[in-house]
């Protein structure tokens, strides 16, 4: 029996998006939190929360983007051809972001509210437009065999729309609860009052999405409402709840980092979700991984080269966290 080596590197491929949306959903959502807090010195120690470790939350969309390249020709053809114009929207603002990160440090006194705006636009824009491109992914794209056939604005519906403001509604909590574990005092308190809105407001995103899905794709609602897959999967919008709750009596008592560990789990839960109602397509409606793969000599030379990098970018993700472990106070920094 062979190895499935499209099999291994969807796997690789889904986990690098997954790292990524844990690991820069907080740094994105912490940037969408500033209008909340219109004080200087609350913002610069939530952005030196994350100063020492934000760019390299980056790594995985790049190693996402390059597996997807290497491993599945195909499907980054498709995508790339079918939203490129909501991708290059997303990195413009990532690009627009950064520079607002580093130049905000530098401003001289009183012109930091300037690249303070850039930073919020860059982080709305960013985490919006990922949105849209997943949006337009759970709706499939317009194929004559191996061909896209869309126009450049396919994606551009009411449901990727939504789609968008949902993600943004999931950065923030994910920002706020990462926010309850590095800071202390009135801010921690401001945060965790205002963290209890988030969670509503995630919990309705993911009760319409769920809802439209399955009214707009009949062969999503087939998979989940069909017996016996719904006695399979029923488990997950359970423990969607479960997992509410559980959050919602966490920011009542005193835990810094439990709200932050559930916010993930409603994260993975989500994410199981889109797996279980595309699986085993990476376009949808009907492309497989295997259809979509390259020759097996290229998927084998390039998974060398990641099962070698992946352990690298553990590790050094892992030293950077544990470094800079512990709360944040005022007057600290790293620039």
């Amino acid at each position: 029996m062979g190895i499935d080596l499209p099999l291994i590197w969807g796997v690789i491929i889904i986990f690098s998006i997954m790292m990524y949306v844990v690991m820069d959903g907080f740094d994105l959502g912490i940037g969408m939190l500033f209008p909340f807090f219109p004080h200087k010195h609350d913002r610069d120690v939530m952005m030196n929360t994350v100063a020492p470790i934000w760019d390299g939350n980056e790594t995985w969309l790049v190693m996402g983007g390059a597996g997807l390249l290497a491993a599945f020709p195909l499907a980054y053809a498709v995508v790339l051809s079918a939203l490129y114009l909501p991708l290059i929207f997303m990195l413009v603002a990532l690009i627009f972001r950064g520079v607002a990160f580093e130049f905000r440090f530098k401003a001289e006194a009183g012109k930091e509210r300037a690249w303070d705006w850039a930073f919020i636009a860059g982080s709305y824009g960013a985490t919006f437009f990922q949105g849209v491109v997943l949006g337009a992914f759970i709706n499939g794209f317009a194929m004559d065999g191996d061909r896209f056939v869309g126009g450049a604005f396919d994606w551009f519906t009411p449901f990727s729309m939504f789609t968008g403001v949902g993600l943004v509604v999931a950065y923030m909590l994910l920002g706020s609860t990462w926010l309850l574990i590095k800071t202390e005092g009135e801010l921690h308190d401001d945060l965790r009052l205002r963290t209890r809105h988030w969670v509503w407001a995630l919990l309705g995103a993911i009760v319409v999405v769920s809802i439209w899905t399955a009214m707009s794709q009949p062969a999503i609602a087939e998979r989940w409402f069909s017996m016996p897959n719904l006695l399979f999967f029923a488990p997950v919008p359970l423990l969607v709840a479960a997992v509410m709750f559980w959050l919602m009596r966490s920011l009542s008592g005193e835990s810094h980092t439990s709200p932050f560990l559930l916010t993930l789990a409603l994260v993975f839960l989500g994410y199981s979700g889109l797996g279980i109602s595309i699986w085993p397509n990476i376009l949808p409606p009907d492309i497989s991984f295997w259809e979509a793969a390259g020759p097996p000599q290229s998927l084998g030379f390039t998974l060398v080269g990641a099962l070698l990098i992946i352990p690298i970018i553990l590790g050094y993700t892992g030293l950077a966290y544990w470094v800079f472990r512990g709360k944040v106070r005022a007057g600290e920094g790293y620039h």
